[in-house]
Order: C-alpha cells, then sequence, then structure tokens
C-alpha cells in the first residue's frame, strides 16, 4: 500500500492510504484503486458525517472513495429530501407496497436475515466478489461499532422480504445497501426501501439521504437517476445533476 494525504481540516488529519490498482467490479475497461482512512485511526459519527460530505462511503468499519487514476466515473450523490418530488412510477412503487409491515431493528445478525442476503447476491451478484458470502462476510460488510445503524426489516404478513441497512448520523443518513427476496422483482423493492428513507429523513428533520455512488454507464448504478434532484460532489462542491445528464 503506498499512503496518499487529502484536504481534510486543521483539528482532524487522518492517515489515508491508497490501494494498489485492481479489477473495477462496475466498469468493463479501467482499472480501479481506493483511497480509504487507515483502519487504525479512531473514528466516531462526527468524523464519519464530514467525510461522508467529501464523498467518502463506508463498507463495515473502512471509510473509503474511489480513487482512480484514469477515470472518474464514480460520482458521490445525495438527496436533499425537502426538494424531492416523487415521480407517478414511484408513487405506484409505495402503493404497490403498501402491504408491507415496517420494523426498525438492532443491526445483529439473524439466520433469517443472512438467507435473504445470500439469496439476493447469489441472484444478482452470482459472479461477483460478494457472491456466496458467509456469516462473516455478512457482518463485516455491514456493521459499524462507532456508527448508529439500523436495519429496517419489510415483511409480507410475517415474511422477510426487504432488510434495508442505513446510518443514522447527527445531520443526515447514509444509504448503506439493501437486499431483498430475488423472487419479488414486481415490487421494485430497492427502489422502495429508498423511499422509505426519504420518509424517514424527513420525519427526523435531516436535509439529506446519501446515496453513495452513482455511474452514468453503469447499469447496476442508474437507479439512482430516478431520485431527483440529485446532488453530486464534483470538484470538491455539492452541485445539481442537470435532469439530461441523468437520462
Amino acid at each position: 500500500m503506498t499512503q496518499q494525504h487529502a484536504f481534510l481540516p486543521e483539528y482532524w488529519e487522518p492517515e489515508l492510504l491508497l490501494s494498489q490498482p485492481h479489477a473495477c467490479g462496475y466498469l468493463p475497461d479501467p482499472m480501479a484503486a481506493t483511497l480509504y482512512v487507515d483502519p487504525t485511526t479512531p473514528m466516531d459519527m462526527a468524523k464519519f458525517e464530514y467525510l461522508l460530505s467529501i464523498g467518502f462511503r463506508r463498507s463495515g468499519t473502512i471509510v473509503y472513495r474511489p480513487w482512480c487514476a484514469e477515470c472518474t466515473a464514480c460520482i458521490p450523490v445525495r438527496l436533499p429530501v425537502a426538494a424531492f418530488n416523487p415521480s407517478r412510477s414511484l408513487r405506484r412503487i409505495i402503493k404497490r407496497n403498501q402491504d408491507l409491515t415496517v420494523h426498525q431493528e438492532e443491526p445483529v445478525f439473524t439466520a433469517e436475515r443472512f438467507d435473504l442476503y445470500r439469496r439476493y447476491l447469489n441472484s444478482r451478484h452470482a459472479d461477483g466478489p460478494m457472491a456466496n458470502p458467509s456469516e462473516t462476510d455478512f457482518y463485516d460488510f455491514l456493521h459499524s461499532e462507532w456508527c448508529t445503524v439500523r436495519f429496517i426489516d419489510f415483511r409480507l404478513q410475517g415474511r422477510l422480504l426487504l432488510t434495508a441497512v442505513m446510518d443514522q448520523l447527527p445531520n443526515t443518513l447514509s444509504a448503506v445497501y439493501s437486499f431483498f427476496d430475488p423472487d419479488e422483482n414486481h415490487r421494485s423493492l430497492g427502489s422502495y426501501a429508498i423511499l422509505w428513507e426519504i420518509e424517514q429523513a424527513l420525519r427526523l428533520g435531516l436535509p439529506w439521504l446519501y446515496l453513495g455512488y452513482w455511474i452514468a454507464d453503469s447499469q447496476k448504478m442508474r437507479y439512482k437517476s430516478r431520485f431527483q434532484p440529485l446532488e453530486a460532489y464534483i470538484l470538491r462542491q455539492w452541485r445539481l445533476l442537470p435532469e439530461q445528464t441523468l437520462k
């Protein structure tokens, strides 16, 4: 690993590490690299919230962002929830899932959640590095010791259809991941999870929902363009993405 420093406030400057080049998980041609905070750095929610605001994310307790030499396709995006107005198709998704019950739970491992997670990955990402996960993979990816993590379970007559993993921070929400029953594609459960998180941010009076990275040429990431207005972190500044860019 090689060390790489980036601009951070004077009161806190964590050590940043740059990975060796590796295959990109979203685009076929470019080699990728990842910039991440030294895992030995003490982390808390205030620090993580700041890092979110400059384009970082977390995977478990690892805080990272893409940092590729020849590609800038991964764009951090967030939704200003007060300005969100769902389209007709999104309103249909809300109506379609009104029969689900919602339960906010602690971020603990259960066999039921793990079975859903494994089925989802093996259906949607069977050819990727996340396929055939172990129980440790599940825990290491979603859990964080220094962040308030919520598992939101959506059930149909008691049966778990969807779990959305969400970080609740002092001034924002961050959508970490969601996994759902692959036999229920007609419900658009991934989009429904985001719609619920938008409503939760509004209920809590929080201004933004962070949605991770948007990649214009990646089919896996294109769904995020359904949620507008979408702000992108480009050249160290959050700016509104024009609608025509998202089509």
